[in-house]
């Protein structure tokens, strides 16, 4: 199969989609990979490394498209790389739909078979192609977080360990999952006082018996998240309804009841934010100010730390990418129930039903399609 490399266009994007590792066992199996040149420069990864790797280079990015059967991504593609999708290729990238009706409509206008990292599955429920920069990202919440704090940045110049004779600061994750235990883990770390607040009782008997008290652990009601409003130092929000858009747990009114110069990292951003005054940032603006409240809302967090992230990411995706090179988007994901959920547009049907229903789409039964 003809597999394609982009390099990620991104506003401050330094992943790239494959390791050079990961390019030398798909041309061990018989594919040609082709590298946009330059591709992997930001992640450390330079294309004599790709070359040695068996991959081709490719200075053109039309013909690099163009030439494609796969393409491997990972953010979701920007207007001009959607315009360079056709029927027939098949795009495999984080795509983040639910919050994308643009997005969305433009992807099913190309005819495209586009493949989501983040909505496939695993047999105990999990999001295992998520996952990895899922815990990239808990773990920068809290250095982006404490950084926010600092009153250069606008924050309320609170030190979450504090120091002797000083109290730590209030740290709330709201989330237990992969997001809000790496970033709670982080926060432990630095010595902050943590609240994980989850709606599942067996998530935070997990997190209680893992830590062993360490942290507080509260299930989440309007009443818990208004106690954390108001006496939070940092709030993470790590909600995630996989494939569909966050609710929003915070709201504009609530932000009064907060500590001036307090910070809100919204981890959500990617799927619309789970804080009513969050919109996307980039790491070239990371931050903003409303009501006297730092926000973070990054959307591509991981992209900062590209080199491990890559690696990471190319660890998880790699099995997947041997399965769609070896036999094609059709068995691949009719041999693996857990890959289907993956399959969210294909030519021209979205087939992901909570991002239909995002946008009063018709939605199609993947299965069908296989």
């Amino acid at each position: 199969m003809k597999i394609a490399v982009p390099k990620e266009i991104k506003n401050h994007e330094y992943r790239v989609a494959l390791t050079p590792t990961g390019a030398r066992e798909l041309v061990s199996r018989g594919h040609s990979v082709t590298v946009q040149a330059g591709g992997g420069e930001g992640a450390g990864f330079s294309d004599a490394d790709y070359e040695a790797a068996g991959a081709r280079l490719e200075a053109n990015v039309d013909t690099l498209w163009a030439d494609a059967e796969l393409i491997l991504k990972v953010k979701e593609p920007q207007p001009e790389e959607v315009a360079r999708l056709s029927r027939g290729q098949t795009l495999f990238t984080y795509l983040h739909l639910a919050a994308e009706e643009k997005l969305t409509r433009g992807l099913m206008e190309s005819g495209a078979t586009c493949i989501a990292y983040e909505t496939i599955t695993d047999r105990q429920g999990g999001l295992p192609l998520l996952a990895p920069m899922s815990t990239v990202a808990g773990r920068m919440a809290i250095q982006a977080g404490a950084h926010s704090l600092e009153k250069a940045q606008g924050g309320s110049g609170v030190l979450l360990p504090g120091v002797p004779g000083v109290a730590p600061g209030k740290v709330a994750v709201i989330g237990g999952g992969v997001v809000g235990e790496n970033a709670a883990r982080m926060a432990l770390g630095l010595g902050a006082e943590v609240t994980v607040l989850d709606k599942s009782i067996p998530r935070l008997e997990v997190l209680d018996d893992r830590y062993q008290g360490r942290m507080k652990t509260v299930f989440s009601t309007a009443d818990a998240i208004d106690e954390a409003v108001r006496e939070s130092d940092l709030i993470v929000g790590a909600v995630l309804i996989p494939g569909a858009a966050a609710p929003k747990l915070i709201t504009r009114a609530m932000l009064a009841d907060m500590k001036p110069g307090s910070v809100l990292v919204d981890v959500a951003i990617d799927q619309g934010g789970c804080f009513e005054t969050s919109k996307p940032t980039t790491h070239a603006e990371p931050t903003y100010v409303v009501d006297g409240i730092v926000h973070y809302c990054v959307a591509n967090m991981p992209g900062a730390v590209a080199r491990t992230s890559t690696q990471a990411l190319t660890n998880a995706t790699l099995p997947f990418v041997i399965a769609l090179a070896d036999k094609g988007w059709k068995r691949a994901l009719a041999d693996d129930a857990h890959f289907l959920p993956g399959l969210n547009v294909h030519d021209g049907q979205v087939t992901y039903r909570a991002v239909a229903e995002a946008f009063g789409l018709e939605s199609v039964d993947p299965a069908r399609l296989v």
